[in-house]
Formats: structure tokens, C-alpha cells, sequence
């Protein structure tokens, strides 16, 4: 009898825990979005993970307080912006673009806030997670690793003569790295000429296209490089006068004015994104064994003005690469991909 008396006092116990830890469950959540720089790919990212996290809201009776801030390239605004999140006690930080994710990692190696980031081209390298399927720390996210070569593909699939080639870019750029090592690595192996031009700014980097504009280039590569990105509105005009071709490493590029975009759909990286945020606030899944998550890089953007302007028809070139590509899309110059529905 006094068994079955102790067994059940520590049913009620267990179930008394149990509903205390029920009742006590969080509905409403902090998150601080930070992103690196004003620019049309990190934008439709936020977009969609602000949109994302909207609808789980709806689905799931829970409140997300979001604290949305953009450092623009300033690294002390950046490690302001981290510590105000700190001290406002969110629940989990999502950093947009490798900058931001190395610095969050770093400001929460002790209070272990979980981080999530979103396009992050190499977070292996860049020693933000020990690999991508198991992060091993308080951190993971999605990745917007571009395959070179695919890119490289399209250069001479549209231009088989081509023997200079410019490498445009920001060397200060972590997300850079990788793909202008590949792109070398490629055109060594062609034995195919290339150029370096590169910039911090816009200033800079309009004065590298006249640089390689003089210089004569076949085409211009330039992966996924937010300094780039940010200066396309300012070079895609002269570049086209030029009929010298841009590929690039983002949708947003193309929008931008660049003859080329290839890479992933940056809507779905910040679906995913907040998914995965959802995932551990939600699920209490551990960033240290959540998978970061990589995309399918096959779809190449066309920017059909640009084309026109350095002398190439959309529906021929489009049938040149579709080769090479899971899908070839025409777009039109605009600021921001809102802009295409207005």
C-alpha cells in the first residue's frame, strides 16, 4: 500500500511539473535582425524572414517582437547594435551577410544567445561553424555559396573567344574569398587571361569600371560581394556602353542593371531562414546540431536591357545558357524588387 500511495504522489508531482512548465511556456519572443548593408538581395532577405516569421505568428499563437537595425558597412555600429540586443535580452539574433554572423558569433560566445545567419557564402571557412551539418556552437543558418563554375560556364558558352577576363571585387569581402580563387583557378587552367579591379566603395569601384573598361575585358565577374552589389546602379550603365558583359553572383545584381544574375532564390533563403529560427525558439532545437542549410545555384537572371544594350537577344542567349542552367529568367532594371510590381 505505501508503494502504491508513493507512486501515486509522484504521478501528481510529476503532472503538477508538468503543467506549471505547460502554463509557464513562452508565446511572445525578441529577436534582433541586423543587416550589413542597404542593398536589393540582403533587403528581399529580411523581407521574407520578417514576412515568414509573420506567418508562424499566425499559425502557431505566438508573438515575435522583432528590433530590425542595419549597421551599413560600419563595423563600430555593428558591435553597438549587437551589444543594445544584449542588453534589450533577446531571445535569438539573426545577422544578415558573413560580417554580421562572424561579429554576433563572437559577441555571444559567452551568454550563448542562439544566432542564426543568413547568406553566409562560406561559414566553414570563415570559422563561424566547424562544418555545415553539424555547427557545433550556438550558431547556424543558411548559406548562399555560389558555384563558379557554373558561372564560368555561361561566360564562354555566350563568348567562346574570350581571353581577358575582370574579376571585380571587394578584397576585404570574406564572401569573395572562395569564388575569385575558383574563378583563378578555372581561367588558369583555360589559360585564359583575367585582370583584378577592385573597390570599398562606389567611388572606388566605379573608378575600377573605368579601369577595366580601358583595359578592354571580354566579361566581368563578380561574385557575391555586397560592396559590388551596392555600386551596380552606378557602373551597369558604362559597362553595357562598353558591351562588356557583368556575371554575378545574385539576382539583385541583374535587377540592379548587370547583364547576368546567377545563384539562388534569396526569397526562399529568408523563408528558410526563419524557419530555422522558428525551429529553435519553438522546437528548442540546438543550433549546434541544426544543419546549415544550402541551395540549388541554378538560376541564371538576365537583365533583357542590358542584354539589348551590349547586343545580345534575350531568347537566343537564353537558349544558350539553358544548358547550363535549371532556369534562365529575363528581369528589368529597378531599385528594389518591389519596384517590379509597381
Amino acid at each position: 500500500m505505501k508503494k502504491l500511495i508513493a507512486i501515486v504522489l509522484t504521478l501528481i508531482m510529476t503532472l503538477s511539473v508538468l503543467s506549471i512548465a505547460a502554463a509557464e511556456q513562452k508565446t511572445s519572443y525578441k529577436i534582433g535582425i541586423c543587416n550589413f548593408v542597404d542593398d536589393a538581395s540582403l533587403n528581399q532577405i529580411i523581407a521574407n524572414i520578417k514576412a515568414q516569421l509573420a506567418a508562424i505568428e499566425a499559425d502557431k499563437g505566438v508573438t515575435f517582437e522583432i528590433e530590425e537595425k542595419n549597421c551599413n558597412i560600419d563595423f563600430d555600429l555593428l558591435n553597438q547594435i549587437i551589444a543594445n540586443f544584449i542588453a534589450d535580452d533577446v531571445d535569438l539574433m539573426i545577422g544578415v551577410a558573413t560580417p554580421v554572423a562572424m561579429a554576433m558569433q563572437g559577441a555571444t560566445e559567452e551568454n550563448k544567445i542562439p544566432v542564426v545567419f543568413a547568406a553566409v557564402s562560406d561559414p566553414v571557412g570563415a570559422g563561424i561553424v566547424e562544418s555545415l551539418e553539424a555547427p557545433g556552437a550556438n550558431i547556424t543558418g543558411t548559406s548562399d555559396y555560389l558555384d563558379t563554375g557554373a558561372v564560368f560556364n555561361l561566360i564562354f558558352a555566350a563568348d567562346p573567344d574570350a581571353d581577358l577576363i575582370g574579376l571585380l571585387y571587394n578584397s576585404a569581402e570574406d564572401a569573395s574569398d572562395v569564388p575569385i580563387a575558383a574563378a583563378k583557378e578555372i581561367l588558369d587552367a583555360k589559360g585564359v587571361a583575367y585582370k583584378e579591379y577592385g573597390g570599398s566603395n562606389v567611388s572606388e569601384v566605379m573608378a575600377a569600371a573605368e579601369a577595366l573598361i580601358a583595359d578592354g575585358v571580354d566579361a566581368v565577374f563578380t561574385p557575391t560581394d555586397n560592396t559590388i552589389m551596392t555600386a551596380e546602379l552606378s557602373i551597369y550603365e558604362a559597362l553595357a556602353e562598353a558591351k562588356i558583359p557583368h556575371y554575378t553572383g545574385a539576382d539583385s545584381f541583374a535587377l540592379n542593371g548587370a547583364f547576368l544574375g546567377y545563384g539562388m532564390d534569396y526569397a526562399n533563403l529568408g523563408v528558410e531562414t526563419a524557419n530555422l529560427a522558428a525551429q529553435i525558439l519553438l522546437e528548442g532545437a540546438d543550433p549546434a546540431t541544426l544543419p546549415v542549410l544550402t541551395f540549388d545555384n541554378g538560376t541564371a537572371t538576365v537583365n533583357t536591357e542590358t542584354a539589348e544594350a551590349i547586343g545580345f537577344n534575350y531568347d537566343d542567349i537564353a537558349a544558350v545558357f539553358a544548358p547550363f542552367c535549371t532556369v534562365v529568367q529575363p528581369i528589368t532594371t529597378a531599385d528594389s524588387f518591389n519596384d517590379l510590381n509597381n
